[in-house]
């Protein structure tokens, strides 16, 4: 199919380049090629096309709006009502390359812009009175476009009040400690510490204006392209030439600074994932799902970030090796706390795959920690998941380890064909994997070496964050009843497949138009069901802080659907002799352990946590709030007392290299540490104890 495109796409460069003499109003020609190529790519080569039409209009008007404006402090309603005349045009102006609406909703956002530059300075230059009982709804869905002047400069207000007052109690906080180090320490007023904040505050807006009025026309016109282009599905993602070029370094593994993977989510930058190994991982307070609200370099006043575009908050938070970097990150539970992190060379080695070795029960067990499915079709000589995989299997077994459990938790996905690989190192030959292009019979994936490099027990760890070349692989070991599957109640249900077009191999003109990464291909399992949306169901579930949190591909806008094909033919991994009574000693070990009932009790909470989205602004109320979630966050702290009595230790070849290697030492020192003190780790071991093998090894035909 996509050699067709490939066909297809330069005809079409030429239909559009005899179009484009056509000229509209404030309508650069570069734009109507993008138009023109997104509109057809889109239509005729996405696995799942949506219609064009009135609906579609109206979802593009609220997304482009809300990427405009999400927190409702800059348009009016009567901004809204002009613009809304075009809710339902906007898919006949996709189609005739007339951008009138994107051109008058940045018009008007211009205007309110520049006005607001005069709101926060007036608001900011008195005092503010954080007696009144006023409170703050970010809940901004929920929250209507100010009626006039005078309810938008009062939603100013609480803003800027709200910024305020955080820095104010982070200041209180900062007295009270130099105090408590010198008691001789003369603290600062409230009305002090009230203009310090304030200035800061400031400064902050300063910049936050200077930095909003560098974006161009070309970035908000990107802006727009992506509110159509995600109506597809959320994978579905233009590039503009700058953003490319970023998403072309990040694939390379070319990591630097805290070795975070961030991503956009509405105003905030999100850890979307943390690179093994790097400082952030190292430092260990710094998790996936954290949005980072300000960054400071060292012991400077920090920047908020809010609201800032994804390559601009980059930019603050990457830094040269050996520099401290100080984030305001809201967590999960929406506590707000300051986090300091050296910033270092994120090395590409601890992206790859590594194991540890350890004795429990008088029994040896093998750990294989693959933080993703990792190929270099371009380096031949390069390394490969696979290759690494059945080198660590090997070395392994040469220590005669009884059992394998392989942790692939936070695993993102990456190469499908080394997903089927290694697969094929635990099973004998047979399908994998089913995958789909539109319209076309799904197709069977197999794996045609019939040698199986690990035939004893084997357990797959995975959690929420597991997605894509992962359930692809957990799902073909539980469908074969190769491997117990432990971990969350599902895994993310990532289904797809995308691929990155180069946007100027079809045009003509002298502009860089990026990349469109579209979606054209949807996995299935071996059974016949997709791993879109449904993910991998855990044959024994464990609790974590995001089992009743909104995450994973279901609860992202826009998702392709969850469907089936016809089953592939396989024959079922029989040589267990006590597959279903390890999953229900499991289960009661998991309903009677202290710990898992505490996880269990935190994870409601951190749900309760975060549907609530009134702050205070009263000084008074907003520390007792503070104050009462830290106090319940209080109760959970004994989960970070668990620990066990098992010693992991590097297999021993890596031994050998630890020696002469101090850095590598340390962090196999790190990781064998928290493998000691992982709940899911230990329970993991278990159930690969209790696992035991049938005298004579037989297939099952299914």
């Amino acid at each position: 199919m996509m050699k067709k495109l490939n066909f297809l796409l330069p005809v079409l460069a030429v239909i559009m380049l005899l179009t484009s003499f056509i000229r509209l109003e404030n309508t650069d020609p570069k734009d109507k090629a993008l138009i023109t190529i997104l509109n057809y790519v889109l239509t005729q080569w996405h696995y799942e096309p949506r219609e064009i039409n009135d609906d579609f209009s109206e979802k593009v008007y609220d997304n482009f709006l809300e990427r405009l404006d999400p927190s409702k402090r800059y348009f009016l309603q009567s901004d809204i009502d002009e613009l809304s005349k075009y809710k339902k045009d906007i898919d006949d102006q996709i189609k005739k390359e007339d951008l009138t609406f994107f051109n008058l909703a940045i018009e008007r956002f211009n205007q309110r812009f520049e006005e607001s530059k005069t709101y926060y300075k007036n608001i900011l230059s008195s005092k503010i009175d954080f007696d009144s009982k006023e409170t703050l709804n970010v809940d901004y869905k929920k929250v209507n476009f100010p009626s006039n002047q005078n309810e938008l400069i009062q939603r100013w207000g609480k803003l800027m009040k709200f910024s305020t007052l955080t820095r104010i109690y982070d200041k209180v906080q900062e007295e009270d400690d130099k105090l408590k180090k010198d008691d001789t320490y003369k603290i600062k007023s409230f009305s002090e510490l009230e203009i310090e904040a304030r200035k800061s505050t400031l400064s902050n807006m300063d910049e936050y204006f200077v930095r909003l009025s560098e974006l161009e026309r070309s970035d908000w016109f990107s802006t727009y392209i992506n509110c159509i282009s995600e109506l597809f599905d959320p994978h579905t993602t233009y590039f503009d030439p700058i953003t490319k070029k970023g998403f072309d370094q990040s694939i390379s593994g070319k990591l630097e600074g805290i070795g975070a993977r961030l991503q956009k989510k509405n105003e905030y930058t999100k850890v979307s994932e943390l690179v093994r190994g790097g400082p952030a991982w190292k430092q260990g307070e710094l998790e996936a799902e954290d949005l980072i609200l300000k960054v400071a370099q060292g012991d400077e006043e920090p920047t908020d970030i809010v609201g800032m575009r994804l390559d601009h908050a980059i930019e603050f938070i990457k830094g040269k090796k050996g520099t401290e970097v100080k984030l305001t990150v809201k967590k999960v539970d929406g506590s707000i706390k300051i986090i300091s992190i050296i910033r270092d060379v994120v090395e590409l080695e601890e992206t790859f795959v590594k194991s540890s070795v350890v004795k429990k029960d008088g029994k040896k067990f093998g750990i294989i920690d693959l933080p993703k499915f990792y190929i270099d079709f371009d380096e031949k000589n390069y390394r490969n998941s696979t290759t690494d995989m059945t080198q660590e299997i090997d070395r392994l077994k040469k220590e005669n380890i009884d059992g394998l459990v392989i942790d692939l938790r936070n695993n993102g996905g990456g190469s499908l064909k080394t997903a089927i690989e290694i697969s094929g190192l635990f099973i004998n030959q047979g399908p994998v994997v089913q995958v789909k292009y539109r319209d076309k019979e799904a197709e069977v994936k197999k794996d045609t070496d019939s040698k199986i490099q690990w035939d004893g027990p084997l357990v797959v760890l995975v959690n929420e964050l597991s997605a894509s070349a992962s359930e692809i692989f957990a799902a073909a070991m539980q469908d074969y009843n190769r491997a117990v599957i432990i971990g969350g109640t599902q895994t993310y249900g990532k289904g797809t497949v995308q691929s990155v077009l180069d946007l100027n191999r079809y045009h003509n003109l002298n502009e860089d138009l990026g990349a469109l990464k579209i979606t054209i291909q949807k996995f299935y399992r071996i059974n016949g069901g997709s791993t879109q949306l449904e993910g991998v169901h855990s044959d024994i579930v464990l609790p974590s802080k995001f089992s009743y949190m909104e995450i994973g591909e279901r609860d992202l806008e826009n998702p392709l659907k969850f469907d089936k094909v016809p089953q592939a033919s396989y024959a079922l991994w029989n040589k267990y002799d006590n597959f279903n009574t390890v999953i229900n000693n499991s289960k009661k070990r998991i309903a009677d352990n202290k710990y898992f009932k505490l996880i269990d009790d935190n994870a409601k909470w951190l749900k309760k946590s975060q549907d609530d989205s009134i702050i205070y602004l009263n000084y008074d109320n907003y520390k007792n709030d503070i104050e009462i979630h830290k106090k319940e966050s209080d109760k959970f702290s004994a989960i970070k007392d668990y620990t066990t009595n098992l010693t992991f230790q590097s297999p021993l070849y890596e031994q050998t290299l630890e020696k002469d290697d101090e850095d590598l030492s340390e962090k196999r020192e790190i990781w064998h540490k928290n493998l000691k003190k992982d709940i899911y780790v230990a329970e993991a071991l278990n159930v690969l104890d209790d696992l035991k093998l049938k005298p004579k090894y037989h297939l099952v035909k299914n």
